[in-house]
């Protein structure tokens, strides 16, 4: 059945008010996710061990390409089942609620296994090497091993649950895992805990994310008759319409995910020849940088549900009006959080390792890094409203521009110019240009959403 609160909140309450109804969960989850991230570098990090330091980073292009699942089956069945509530399509939204579900849950099955059969192959891609191997395998063993079906669950649930406008249990859900990692990260990575290191780090992951599954089961659970995500197993569906549905959105958001992992790991390899202090103060800058980057992307995926709304039920003035209403408060928040993070780059390096060599690397790292901060913003919501509006070709376009044509390109061509450093501004350089296609295309979509 639907919720006619969240039908209400689809349909008439004010623009602002939607908006951060449905955001400011998610973003307040995307901040908790972030310290999710900075807790497993900050306290590896106090071990004062760039080899610890350095496993954590090499092995972060596994972990996010978790997203790519995440996206594939996540972000395309969130899309069908919000544009299918726009239509009032019940047995739309279940099927494609249950699709999403197990077949993430294969997927995730099938990447632990992987994962076990090429360690040796993926560790060498990863860039890791004699004196990283043995920290960045144990890491992993907990994180990507046997974390990879509580990790990519967790995020495809909350996914579906957002789909109907229900972002504070989704967030909820989301930020239990995270706050218990945090938690639990020093009692294993620290000598006074375990003493684990890195690879406390990874099981602190593992079972974390573990917790936050069993939230979202007990919440469907408790929620039945009053939900629309369905899991059960008599409503999966491979019907063509459906399939299709979710793949056109999941693909391309797939894709650009594993275009990230691309990404980042060109990156790490470059920074690798370096040495590991130059790769653990690069994995320290990703980190910082990554607050206002989650923040944006919290922005951008908490309203996809009230745009894939809006446009599938024909409000198209409401869609645009959100749009925009979004950008504003974004855009101006992360241009502050640049001049922020500038200023005060070195003395965010340092308290998350004191070693002056990471400290000076990381400093002049984060400095080029956050200068693409207000320009994401754009890109990110352009993306979204593609994905909401199962635009798919579009997002698949613009993943392939920030990686394939901008970023990887600028990476070899700025590291040749100025090395090591110049790779802290290919972000930049890739996102300055997408911020500004992104601009023209979503003008040109609502003239001709318009006139339609």
């Amino acid at each position: 059945m639907i919720d006619q609160n969240k039908t209400v909140l689809f349909e008439s309450v004010p623009i602002p008010r939607a908006v951060m109804t449905l955001a400011l969960p998610t973003i307040i989850s995307s901040l908790v996710m972030v310290l999710y991230n900075l807790a497993d570098t900050y306290f590896v990090g106090m071990i004062n061990d760039p080899i610890q330091n350095a496993a954590v980073t090499l092995a972060s292009p596994v972990l996010l390409a978790f997203n790519a699942v995440n996206n594939l089956f996540g972000v395309g069945s969130s899309s069908m089942m919000s544009r299918a509530l726009g239509k009032k399509d019940l047995d739309t939204v279940y099927h494609s609620s249950a699709f999403g579900f197990y077949a993430s849950l294969l997927a995730g099955v099938l990447f632990s296994l992987l994962t076990v059969f090429f360690r040796t192959q993926l560790l060498a891609i990863l860039g890791a090497d004699t004196e990283t191997v043995a920290a960045t395998t144990a890491y992993m063993k907990w994180a990507v091993t046997l974390g990879a079906v509580p990790s990519i669950l967790n995020v495809v649930l909350s996914y579906l649950i957002r789909s109907e406008g229900n972002t504070l249990h989704a967030s909820i859900g989301t930020m239990s895992g995270c706050l218990l990692n945090i938690v639990l990260d020093p009692i294993f990575i620290m000598p006074w805990g375990l003493g684990l290191g890195a690879e406390g780090a990874g099981l602190a992951t593992f079972l974390s994310n573990c917790v936050a599954c069993l939230y979202f089961f007990g919440l469907l659970w408790a929620r039945q008759g009053k939900t629309c995500v369905c899991i059960r197993p008599s409503m999966v569906s491979l019907s063509r319409p459906i399939i299709l549905g979710i793949f056109a959105v999941g693909i391309p958001a797939c894709i650009q995910n594993l275009l990230n992992v691309t990404g980042m790991t060109v990156l790490n390899n470059f920074t690798a020849v370096f040495g590991s202090d130059a790769v653990a103060a690069m994995g320290i800058a990703q980190k910082i940088n990554m607050v206002p980057l989650y923040i944006a992307m919290g922005v951008s995926q908490g309203i996809m549900p009230l745009i894939g709304y809006t446009y599938a039920s024909g409000n198209i003035s409401r869609m645009k009006n959100s749009i925009l209403f979004t950008v504003k408060v974004s855009m101006s928040f992360l241009a502050v959080v640049t001049v922020l993070y500038f200023a005060g780059a070195g003395s965010l390096i340092k308290a998350f390792m004191r070693n002056e060599s990471i400290i000076a690397y990381g400093t002049r790292f984060l400095r080029g890094m956050c200068l693409a901060q207000p320009f994401l913003c754009m890109d990110f919501m352009a993306v979204g409203v593609f994905q909401a509006c199962g635009m798919g070709g579009k997002a698949f376009v613009f993943a392939l521009m920030r990686k394939i044509v901008l970023e990887i390109p600028a990476l070899f061509i700025l590291n040749t110019l100025f090395p090591l450093y110049g790779l802290a501004y290919a972000q930049t350089v890739a996102e300055i240009i997408l911020a500004v296609a992104a601009v023209i295309v979503l003008i040109r979509m609502f003239r001709r959403l318009e006139r339609e």
